[in-house]
């Protein structure tokens, strides 16, 4: 499993301007490439909506040695109801919590030097008040799991991740597929995993070649598999091989071909410029307002 690698999570956003100034402005990473498509994904990676969409790659470096946000907004969707799946991602930034404090964005500090703040939409993040030289500042991914017991035996057993550290008592675990990429942690929770329409997804490369594999791996045990293996296009860029799976508590896992996966996720240096454009040229917010009528909700 030394070759597969943990890529990004897949947020649901509502209001661009003030989403791309958290991730810009706020933690200071880059736009690494932005895309606007006609119609819905075939993977549903714009969730399960088949407008206009656009895809935002955010970090702090490129994607090929950093775990990034993808920012999917959805052309007349405002916002999205929370549930209780995502559970934060951990970054050592002291420079996002200078900035933060800069901008007057919310801080709260939970525990000595980690900051807990959120972006728009709700989701939240926790800012160690530290710096990383020399390596991705982003270290953890929570999310919550009702067994953590079966969750491990999915994710480790199936999945093949390494398990980091792990606390019965707190009922929590911390997994991955190397020491320098990020980590997935998984968090006991009480009574079940709510998704609501907000849910993310967390994306994970592997060996194109193994990607058949893996799906029959799931098929055999009886797993949920949410897209059977599908090509997905980018218009001018590398089409890449999908595979979305689900977890036992329906989280959703995308992984996909490495190989191609490296070429479309090349850094595009128009990328902010793109999305600055695509911001603007984006009337839906004036048009509601002018019609008083609400976005619709997602």
């Amino acid at each position: 499993m030394a070759a597969r690698r943990a890529l990004h999570f897949v947020f649901k956003v509502g209001n661009r301007f003030q989403t791309a100034r958290f991730y810009r402005d706020v933690l200071g990473m880059k736009v690494l490439r932005h895309e606007e498509f006609e119609e819905g994904c075939k993977a549903a990676c714009n969730g399960p909506y088949d407008g206009k969409w656009s895809k935002t790659m955010v970090g702090f470096g490129p994607e090929d040695d950093h775990f990034v946000a993808e920012l999917t907004y959805n052309y007349g969707i405002g916002d999205y109801k929370l549930g209780n799946d995502f559970m934060g991602i951990t970054l050592a930034s002291s420079q996002a919590v200078s900035n933060a404090r800069k901008l007057e964005w919310p801080l709260t500090e939970v525990a000595e030097g980690v900051f807990e703040t959120e972006a728009p939409g709700g989701y939240k993040f926790y800012l160690q008040n530290r710096s990383l030289p020399q390596s991705d500042p982003v270290l953890k991914v929570t999310l919550a799991v009702s067994d953590l017991h079966k969750s491990l035996n999915y994710w480790c057993d199936l999945l093949g991740m390494k398990i980091y550290e792990k606390d019965e008592e707190k009922q929590r675990a911390l997994l991955g597929y190397a020491d320098n990429q990020c980590k997935l942690e998984l968090q006991g929770v009480k009574g079940a995993v709510e998704h609501a329409a907000a849910f993310g997804r967390i994306a994970f490369s592997c060996p194109q070649k193994e990607l058949p594999d893996l799906e029959d791996l799931m098929k055999r045990e009886n797993q949920k598999i949410l897209t059977p293996l599908v090509s997905l296009d980018t218009p001018g860029k590398a089409t890449v091989q999908v595979v979305i799976l689900a977890d036992p508590d329906g989280h959703e896992i995308c992984f996909v071909g490495d190989e191609a996966f490296r070429e479309l996720s090349k850094v595009d240096p128009e990328g902010s410029k793109l999305l600055d454009n695509a911001m603007a040229a984006d009337k839906s917010d004036e048009w509601f307002a002018k019609h008083n009528k609400p976005k619709a909700s997602g």
